[in-house]
């Protein structure tokens, strides 16, 4: 609680101090990470007094939803929720005959990347294959904003076929020769 009470003493300062002082950006920031802290701390409370039912339910609606992501207070882990997404995906893609498998969501330089497998698609349109991406990227940062990228892979192509078709008949030199007619 004092921790809390310190929190909002802050709070009273830097804005007391945004208008007088000529490094405005660093205390805004400040300001900034201290209020994520505070709201934070309460939404933890929040969520701790409610049944995870009731936390699920809240935890489905867009914005209540981002912010428990944002506090990192959500009841689904991001693989749960990335999960999700691509079931939603697969459905929306369900007439290019796609499946989709989660990869990894692995650590990287700038921040969280999934990587996702597109198998089975139909269609070898460029422009349909771009969309096929552009749903799993959507689904899956709408369902996960904390991550920094979406890596959407194929199997290795299959070889075309040679298809060896046969020839015209050979002639057997025991068969006496037919003369074309005209």
């Amino acid at each position: 609680m004092d921790a809390l009470r310190e929190t909002e003493a802050r709070v009273a300062q830097l804005v007391a101090q945004l208008s007088a002082t000529p490094r405005v950006g660093e205390r805004a920031e400040e300001l900034v990470r201290l209020l994520m802290r505070l709201y934070g701390a309460g939404l933890d409370r929040i969520t701790g007094m409610l049944p995870p039912d009731t936390v699920a339910r809240l935890a489905a609606d867009d914005l209540v939803g981002s912010l428990l992501i944002l506090h990192d207070l959500h009841p689904c882990s991001t693989a749960e929720r990335i999960g999700k997404a691509l079931d939603q995906a697969r459905h929306r893609l369900a007439m290019h005959a796609a499946d989709l498998e989660l990869l990894a969501v692995e650590a990287g330089d700038e921040g969280d990347v999934v990587r996702v497998l597109l198998r089975g698609e139909r269609s070898g349109c460029p422009s349909s294959s771009v969309a096929a991406e552009e749903v799993i990227e959507r689904a899956v940062l709408t369902a996960a904003p904390e991550i920094a990228a979406v890596r959407v892979q194929r199997p290795p192509r299959e070889p075309d076929l040679l298809q060896i078709l046969p020839g015209p008949p050979r002639e057997d030199p025991a068969t006496p020769r037919r003369e074309a007619r005209r």
